[in-house]
This record gives C-alpha cells, sequence and structure tokens, in this order.
C-alpha cells in the first residue's frame, strides 16, 4: 500500500523547496547561506518524504476506526524514524543553525524575505519535532495494538 503524505504538508515542503531555490538565486551572502541550507535540507526533506511523514496519510482513516492489513506497512516506515530520530533531530540543528547565518545576511543585505523565510523553516522544523513525528510514531503504535486485538 503507498501512503500519501498530507497534501498540506506537500505542498508546504514545496512551498520551501521554492523559496529556498530562489534564495539560492541571490549573490553575495545571501545565496551563499542559502546553499549552504539547501545542501542539508535537500537530503533531510528525501529521507522524510520517503518514511516520516507518509504514515501521516493515515490518520483521517485511523480516526474514523477504518484500518486495514495493508497499514502495516506504515510501522515499518515509523520503525525507522524512531530509529533515525535522533540523526532527524541533528539534520534540524544544523538546518536551523545554517538558517540563523541565513538570517544574519539577509538582514545585512535588507533582503527582509529570506528572513521571513528562515523563521517559516525554523518553525516548520519544530511542528515537525512536537507534532509530526511523534503522530507518525503514534499511528504505527495504534497499529500494533489494533492488529494484537
Amino acid at each position: 500500500m503507498d501512503f500519501e503524505i498530507p497534501k498540506s504538508i506537500k505542498l508546504e515542503h514545496e512551498e520551501l523547496h521554492e523559496d529556498l531555490e530562489e534564495a539560492t538565486m541571490e549573490s553575495g551572502s545571501v545565496g551563499d547561506a542559502a546553499k549552504a541550507v539547501q545542501e542539508v535540507l535537500h537530503p533531510h526533506f528525501l529521507k522524510e518524504e520517503e518514511f516520516a511523514l507518509p504514515p501521516l496519510g493515515l490518520l483521517p482513516k485511523l480516526s474514523n476506526g477504518q484500518i486495514t492489513p495493508e497499514m502495516k506497512g506504515a510501522i515499518a516506515m515509523a520503525d525507522r524514524l524512531r530509529a533515525e530520530l535522533n540523526q532527524m533531530l541533528k539534520e534540524h540543528r544544523e538546518i536551523v543553525a545554517r538558517l540563523k547565518i541565513l538570517t544574519a545576511a539577509a538582514l545585512k543585505e535588507n533582503k527582509l524575505e529570506y528572513v521571513q523565510f528562515a523563521e517559516k523553516l525554523t518553525l516548520h522544523a519544530q511542528t515537525e519535532e512536537e507534532v509530526l513525528y511523534p503522530a507518525v510514531i503514534l499511528v504505527a503504535e495504534y497499529l500494533k495494538l489494533q492488529s494484537e486485538k
């Protein structure tokens, strides 16, 4: 069974990626700082989209009591997230550190749109840590409990 990342999260990732791509086109320290963010963000997003976010697509069905045997595949994804969680959080810290450099460069060059971008991406990472990653792990725990019945 393919698990689809909720559309709202997928669109947010796409928007963040597009905004960062735009920032990398800037000359000078803003462009350099954006490229440094992109260097760590891109592979991180790929991992998230591979295993850290797809189980969230099951939430509407699970909340309505719909459970199918095919959903068990989400358990493996969540187990991988749990196994790699420290690395994912480390990547978030690196992304945020690089965003601080981007913010400083953007302030210095009076390019406030990139300050806003950095704030938005920092908040996105925080949301993943506080809500999305735990929700994925809970999806798997719920599926495990339901399969024991």
